[in-house]
């Protein structure tokens, strides 16, 4: 069964705000922008009759469908959704040595080496690894026809690029913002999904 799924990032928390790296580890909650942001998604995506609500377990993803879930709308919490871990860089302060390291990392999954990970944290491959059993589940719902996911800046990346069947050196292609919105369509005949939006913030105009 096709499907249309629309797919955000977790709104705005003090970590983003500060520029500090937040991974699966830390699970920080919205703070007054980032509730703002939910507010206005729920406000213009509210009539959209949603079949189901994803999130990945960490409460800054559940926060940001609020209001979906307020309305009853039925929803499961996946770790297959979480936010990539980083490791021991999580919660750390910017500074110039950790923006280079950080950079070093990036840079590596950049040139194609996509197992390698900070200190104690995931590659995008082990990322990847358990996202498919994510969106197997996901996809194995015909009667989800319009579907709500909330998860995380990193880990959508690489999400979209299983979803896009697109090697994953490429997700550093995928732009997103906090409650930034990808429309996309699932085509069951072929098993493809097609991009209709890509990090659309229309909603977030008054924010």
């Amino acid at each position: 069964m096709d499907k249309v799924i629309y797919l955000i990032r977790h709104g705005q928390t003090e970590y983003n705000r500060k520029g500090v790296v937040q991974g699966s580890g830390i699970d920080a909650p919205l703070n007054e922008t980032g509730r703002l942001q939910a507010e206005a998604f729920y406000k213009t995506y509210h009539n959209i009759p949603f079949d189901y609500v994803y999130t990945s377990v960490l409460q800054r993803s559940i926060q940001s469908v609020n209001g979906f879930l307020k309305d009853g709308l039925p929803t499961t919490q996946l770790a297959g959704l979480n936010e990539i871990n980083w490791g021991v860089k999580e919660g750390k302060v910017p500074t110039t040595e950790e923006h280079s390291y950080y950079n070093k990392i990036i840079n590596g999954w950049r040139e194609g080496k996509l197992d390698i990970a900070i200190e104690g944290g995931e590659s995008p491959l082990m990322v990847q690894e358990r996202q498919k059993s994510a969106l197997e589940h996901i996809l194995s719902h015909p009667d989800q026809k319009q579907v709500l996911i909330c998860m995380h800046g990193r880990a959508m990346r690489i999400f979209l690029c299983l979803m896009m069947n697109r090697n994953l050196r490429e997700m550093d292609q995928f732009a997103h913002t906090n409650l930034g919105l990808y429309l996309l369509h699932y085509h069951a005949h072929n098993k493809r999904f097609e991009i209709i939006k890509e990090n659309d913030q229309s909603h977030l105009l008054e924010v």
